[in-house]
């Protein structure tokens, strides 16, 4: 008999057949509680050295996203990250107008909260739904990735990456679309990833499928 599928806040959301929860494997929603994440139902991630605190999932995916940060990272539903993956937010950069890239202020106490003044503004990152991201791939300030993107293994991504491309490399580029203009098209349209975990399931076979047909007839 089938158990029910996970809800979305289910913190180990893998359970092996042995019976053993997966305490590698969390739903972000349920893990991550800092104000500058902003995640969807059901997007996971995967580590084989996973934080033994589930609040530190945060600072391990995103260790310059700092609690003053004004940069956000926006998330789809049903993402999948893989193991050592990175969010290299703007908290990580220094200014680079003057001679020397230096950080001097953030050696003396009293300069250390001024610093962050002296940065260009933070910028979000933001993926949408269904995108894989491959072991040890970073994600730079400012990525707007598609739904549907596939990111290869140790790809370093910047800028705009559109719906279903599958990309790869430093820095990552476009190696492929997954599908044609109109499927991918009709899949933002149909965006199944919107209706309820009961109907997804029940046309997973053609989700996981590809049958667009079936998937414009539900």
């Amino acid at each position: 008999m089938s158990t029910r599928f996970p809800s979305p806040d289910t913190l180990h959301p893998v359970t092996l057949p042995d019976g053993t929860v997966h305490k590698g494997n969390v739903f972000l929603k349920a893990a991550i509680k800092h104000p500058n994440w902003v995640i969807g139902d059901y997007t996971y991630a995967n580590d084989f050295d996973p934080p033994e605190n589930p609040a530190d999932w945060a600072e391990r995916l995103a260790p310059y996203l700092f609690a003053l940060a004004n940069d956000k990272i926006i998330i789809g539903k049903f993402g999948q990250i893989a193991h050592d993956v990175r969010f290299i937010t703007d908290g990580a950069n220094h200014a680079r107008e003057g001679f020397s890239t230096f950080p001097f202020a953030i050696h003396q106490p009293e300069r250390f909260g001024a610093y962050a003044s002296t940065l260009r503004p933070g910028r979000d990152i933001v993926l949408g739904h269904d995108v894989w991201i491959g072991t040890g791939a970073r994600i730079l300030a400012g990525s707007q990735i598609g739904n549907g993107v596939i990111i290869g293994a140790g790809a370093v991504v910047s800028g705009v990456i559109p719906d279903y491309a599958v990309i790869m490399g430093n820095r990552a580029t476009i190696h492929h679309m997954r599908f044609n203009h109109d499927t991918i098209a009709a899949l933002n349209q149909i965006a199944w990833w919107d209706w309820g975990i009961d109907k997804i399931l029940a046309n997973e076979e053609a989700i996981t499928g590809a049958d667009i047909s079936r998937l414009r007839a539900v």
